[in-house]
C-alpha cells in the first residue's frame, strides 16, 4: 500500500529541521527556470502579506507543495517543487549575506543568523555552529555543464560574479539588492519580513515512499494545470520507465538534447511536436491534431518509441543546422546554400507546417546519398505549394490536411498530394499581397530568384525590406507625384526590396538618385542592379514595371515545381 507523509512546514522548519540530509534536486529534472520577474512576484507576495491584518494575527502564507522521496542515501530527493525550492534558498542566502555586514552586536542580528543559518547549512549538533559551509541543505545535480557550480557557490559564499547571466546569479542579485534596499528603508520591518518568511510561509511537503509514487503524484498534480511544459512531463514518464541500469545513460542523453536545444533557440517541446508528424506518418495518420501531451501518453509512445530520445536528439541536431549554418560542421550535416535559400523565405512564413513535413523528409532520407538534391527538389515544392495556397487562401486550415496526408507520403505510405493544377489563377491576387504575412517570404523568394545563382552568399539575419520610393521624403511633392497618388504604391510588392539594415539607415528617406549610391554598396545582387537602374526617379510606372516583372518570375518558379 502507498504511504505518504504530508505535514505542513514553515520554510524554517522544513530547512532546519532536515538534519544530517540534504534536498537532492536530480539530474533528471529541469534547469532551473525561474527569471527576475517570478522572484519580484514572489517577493512582492510576501513583502504584501508580511504588512497585512492576517500576517499580524500569525495567520500562514501557503507558497505551494514540494513532492520528494528519500533516495538510497536517506537525503529527500525533489520530484516536483525544485524550482521554488531553488528560489527560496536563493532568497533565504540573500537575507544571510545582507545580515553579514551588519553590527555583531545588535543582538537582533545575531539572532537572525543563528534562526538562518540552520536553514542554510549543516550546523553542529552540539555548538550549533556552521563548520563547513559546502555541507548545504539543498544540492542540484541538474546544472549544465557551464552553471555546474554557480549555485553551489553562491550558497557556500553569498558572493557571484559580475559576468553571469545565468538565472542563479541573476535572481540572487535581485533578492540581494531588494533586501538592502527594503532593510534600508524599512530597517525593523525588514526583520520582521525575515521572521515571517521562516516561521508563517508555509510548504506542504509531500513526502513518498518511492520514487514511482512521486513521480505518480507529479504527473497526477501537473496534470491538473500547474505549469510545467509537456517535455517535462515527458520526461518524468520516460525516466520512470527505464530500467535502473539505464537511466543515468537517459539522463546524460536528455542532458545534450537539452543544451542542443538552448543553443539553436529551440524549447524540447519543439522536438516532441516536430516528432510526433514523424509517428503520424509511418502510422499513416492524417487525422486532426490533438494536444501533444495526449498525443504521446495516450497512444503511449513514450515506451514504444524505443529509441525516442536518441531520434530527438538528432532530429534537434537537424534543427539546429537548419537555424544557424555554424553548426553544420559539428554535427556533420551541410545543407548546401541553394537549400537555405529556400529555407530563408520559410522562416517568415505565417506558420510551421513546413517544418513539420521537413522533419518527416530528413527522417526518412537522412541517410541517403542523394539527400541534399533530393531535399533541394522538397523545398521547391514545398515552397510554391505553400505560398501559393496562402495567396488563394490565406488560412492555417487550408493546407492542414495536404501537409498531414503529404507526411504520409514522405514516409512511403501514399501518393504524392501536393499539387495545384492551375497556377495561374492566384496571378492576379499576388499584388493584393504587398502587405501580408507572406510578403517578406514573397519578396526573399523574388530576389533569390533574380539572382539566377549570382547571390553568392545567405542574406543577413537582420535584412530589413526597404520601400524604394521612400515612405517619407522632404517635399509634398516629389517629382510631380502628390503623396495622396503615391500613398497607395507604397506598400505594392513592386516598390519593396530586401536590404541590410546597417545600409537601409544609412540611405534613409532620400530619394531615389542618391539611395543608389547605397544600393551599389550591397551584397545582394537585385539591390545591386538597382543600383544601376537607368533612371534616377521611382515612379508609379517604375513601381507597376517591376512588380509586373516579380509576378511572372514567382508564378514561374511555382509552376515549375508544382
Amino acid at each position: 500500500m502507498t504511504k505518504l507523509h504530508i505535514d505542513k512546514k514553515s520554510i524554517g522548519s522544513l530547512f532546519s529541521e532536515l538534519k544530517g540530509k540534504k534536498f537532492i534536486i536530480p539530474d533528471y529534472q529541469r534547469p532551473y527556470k525561474w527569471d527576475k520577474e517570478k522572484c519580484e512576484t514572489l517577493w512582492n507576495d510576501i513583502e504584501d502579506f508580511s504588512r497585512s491584518t492576517e500576517a499580524q494575527n500569525e495567520e500562514s502564507y501557503f507558497l505551494g507543495t514540494v513532492v520528494s522521496y528519500n533516495n538510497e542515501d536517506g537525503n529527500p530527493e525533489i520530484i516536483d517543487g525544485q524550482q521554488r525550492m531553488t528560489s527560496f534558498m536563493l532568497l533565504l542566502r540573500a537575507f544571510y549575506t545582507k545580515l553579514e555586514t551588519m553590527d555583531d552586536n545588535n543582538q537582533n542580528v545575531k539572532g537572525l543568523r543563528a534562526r538562518l543559518e540552520p536553514c542554510i547549512w549543516e550546523i553542529h549538533r552540539i555548538s550549533g555552529l556552521v563548520e563547513d559551509k559546502s555541507n548545504t541543505k539543498i544540492k542540484s545535480e541538474v546544472a549544465t555543464e557551464g552553471e555546474k557550480n554557480i549555485f553551489q557557490n553562491i550558497i557556500e559564499t553569498g558572493r557571484i560574479d559580475s559576468k553571469n547571466n545565468d538565472n542563479y546569479t541573476n535572481n540572487y542579485r535581485y533578492f540581494l539588492d531588494i533586501c538592502s534596499e527594503y532593510a534600508k528603508n524599512n530597517p525593523l520591518a525588514w526583520e520582521n519580513l525575515c521572521v515571517t518568511i521562516l516561521e508563517q510561509c508555509i510548504i506542504l511537503p509531500i513526502n513518498c515512499d518511492s520514487q514511482d509514487t512521486a513521480l505518480t503524484i507529479f504527473s497526477t498534480l501537473n496534470d491538473r494545470g500547474l505549469p510545467l511544459s509537456d517535455s517535462d512531463i515527458f520526461k518524468a514518464k520516460i525516466y520512470k520507465a527505464t530500467s535502473e541500469e539505464k537511466r543515468k545513460e537517459f539522463v546524460e542523453k536528455w542532458k545534450e538534447l537539452s543544451e542542443i536545444c538552448l543553443g539553436s533557440g529551440f524549447e524540447i517541446d519543439d522536438m516532441f511536436r516536430y516528432y510526433s508528424h514523424i509517428i503520424r506518418g509511418k502510422n499513416s495518420d492524417t487525422s486532426k491534431e490533438i494536444a501533444l501531451r495526449k498525443f504521446y501518453l495516450n497512444n503511449d509512445y513514450i515506451k514504444t518509441e524505443k529509441d525516442l530520445i536518441n531520434e530527438l536528439i538528432q532530429l534537434a541536431k537537424f534543427w539546429a543546422c537548419v537555424e544557424y549554418p555554424k553548426f553544420s560542421e559539428s554535427y556533420g550535416l551541410e545543407l548546401g546554400l541553394e537549400n537555405r535559400k529556400l529555407i530563408q523565405c520559410l522562416w517568415s512564413y505565417p506558420n510551421e507546417y513546413w517544418r513539420y513535413v521537413l522533419s518527416v523528409f530528413y527522417f526518412n532520407n537522412k541517410d541517403s546519398s542523394c539527400f541534399n538534391d533530393d531535399l533541394n527538389k522538397l523545398l521547391k515544392k514545398l515552397v510554391s505549394y505553400l505560398f501559393v495556397k496562402f495567396i488563394d487562401n490565406p488560412t492555417v486550415n487550408a493546407i492542414k490536411t495536404d501537409i498531414f496526408k503529404y507526411c504520409v507520403y514522405l514516409s512511403g505510405k501514399s501518393e504524392d498530394n501536393l499539387f495545384i493544377k492551375d497556377v495561374d489563377s492566384v496571378k492576379d491576387k499576388v499584388s493584393t499581397f504587398g502587405k501580408s504575412k507572406l510578403s517578406r517570404s514573397l519578396i526573399l523568394l523574388h530576389s533569390y530568384l533574380y539572382a539566377k545563382g549570382e547571390q553568392k552568399e545567405l542574406f543577413d539575419n537582420d535584412i530589413e525590406i526597404e520601400h524604394i520610393f521612400p515612405k517619407k521624403w522632404q517635399d509634398t511633392n516629389y517629382n510631380g507625384w502628390l503623396y495622396a497618388d503615391a500613398e497607395s504604391y507604397l506598400e505594392r510588392l513592386g516598390n519593396k526590396i530586401p536590404f541590410e539594415k546597417k545600409l537601409n539607415i544609412q540611405a534613409g528617406n532620400g530619394y531615389f538618385g542618391a539611395k543608389k549610391v547605397k544600393y551599389s554598396d550591397s551584397s545582394i545582387y537585385e539591390v545591386q542592379c538597382l543600383g544601376k537602374y537607368h533612371k534616377n526617379d521611382w515612379i508609379k510606372d517604375d513601381i507597376e514595371e517591376r512588380e509586373k516583372s516579380m509576378i511572372d518570375r514567382l508564378i514561374t518558379f511555382f509552376k515549375e515545381n508544382l
